[in-house]
């Protein structure tokens, strides 16, 4: 059995607390021999900040780039707010994205039945719910030239992002909707401004023509972004794959993570183009931030971070039986009412964070007798 290259890089706030639950999954993998792994460690974020004064240091871009896959917990936090901007701990994060090529992002909204009442919709809404979202992640507004704040003559100041996006971009962002969606429930919604916005408009001739020369077999729609946000709180069950543009992206998987109860409850995987061995850059985090204001306190959500892992055990490491048992021993853990804080709801207590992991290595134990 080869061993997976697996950097962890724990990043800040409530980053360390969780990163070390996902590591007693990783331990309990190699224990059971379903999986081998070799792992290295590094700094991100405002943690490589106070150690190097850079969002992420050249040596820990290396073993990124060495690695078959990079698992991050979260970066940022007030501590830096005024920290220089080009050296701000989400630089960290775009960093890594932009030079591994992290082009399609892949966050999965699942409620689980036993939380299907935790979600602000009512339950009939919810239960069983589970819409891919594949968010381009290199192009579009955040990367786009030039970007900046200048003085006028005036006095005044004018600020300038630029969303650029070519038919290369969207073509091959494109094409991973469709694939996931033939191995789902084989529907695309691709989503945009096409009304008001040129890169808009391209997107969707773009996800036209490749659909009609190469996917006929899926089902595709087109929704504008707006309609898209409205109609995840009217009936999220409609989606199943959701292809989007960088900004989009952002904020729809934010608001369809919250569809399933809590951010602490999802991860998500960010790919890059195969190689000729078929092999892919991969990046693996929870869809949630750093969460300051609870670090330290031993009460964040482990579940995402867990999840994150098993995506990379499913798309880097085509350890099929490992990802599997991770999402069993999730749900038999969230089926026996154990919850922490942020999904606690009515319970009538919660459990820690460490007590959440070890839940789930107990669980995954009997998963795998």
């Amino acid at each position: 059995m080869s061993a997976y290259k697996l950097l962890l890089l724990p990043g800040d706030g409530i980053g360390p607390e969780i990163s070390a639950e996902a590591e007693k999954v990783i331990a309990f993998l190699s224990q059971a021999g379903v999986a081998k792994f070799e792992i290295e460690r590094g700094l991100v974020g405002g943690a490589a900040y106070d150690a190097h004064k850079v969002a992420i240091s050249e040596s820990d871009m290396a073993l990124a780039q060495s690695a078959d896959a990079v698992l991050l917990a979260a970066v940022g936090g007030p501590k830096w707010d005024g920290v220089p901007y080009n050296v701000r701990p989400e630089a960290g994060l775009l960093r890594l994205r932009k030079d591994l090529a992290l082009f399609a992002n892949l966050r999965p909204a699942i409620c689980y039945p036993a939380l299907a009442d935790a979600s602000s919709l009512k339950r009939e809404l919810v239960d069983g719910l589970d819409i891919m979202i594949v968010r381009e992640l290199t192009g579009g507004v955040y990367f786009g030239e030039p970007k900046e704040i200048v003085t006028l003559e005036n006095g005044e100041k004018r600020a300038v992002d630029t969303q650029v996006y070519t038919t290369h971009e969207i073509e091959r962002i494109g094409r991973v909707a469709f694939e996931l969606a033939r191995k789902r429930r084989n529907k695309v919604t691709s989503s945009e401004k096409a009304n008001v916005m040129r890169t808009g408009y391209l997107w969707r001739e773009v996800i036209t023509a490749l659909h009609k020369r190469e996917y006929a077999d899926v089902q595709l729609e087109h929704m504008l972004a707006d309609a898209l946000g409205m109609q995840l709180v009217r009936w999220p069950k409609q989606f199943d794959v959701i292809v989007t543009d960088n900004l989009f992206g952002d904020m729809l998987s934010d608001e369809a993570a919250m569809l399933t109860g809590s951010l602490g409850m999802l991860p998500s995987a960010s790919l890059g183009a195969a190689d000729a061995n078929g092999k892919r850059k991969a990046m693996y985090e929870p869809c949630h931030g750093s969460a300051p204001d609870i670090a330290g306190k031993g009460i964040a959500n482990p579940i995402a971070m867990i999840g994150s892992l098993g995506m990379a055990m499913r798309y880097s490491f085509d350890n099929a039986k490992a990802a599997d048992a991770i999402d069993q021993a999730i749900a038999g853990v969230l089926g026996k009412g154990l919850r922490t804080i942020d999904i606690k709801g009515d319970a009538p207590s919660s459990i820690s964070t460490s007590q959440m992991g070890d839940a789930i290595v107990a669980e995954l134990k009997t998963v795998l007798k």
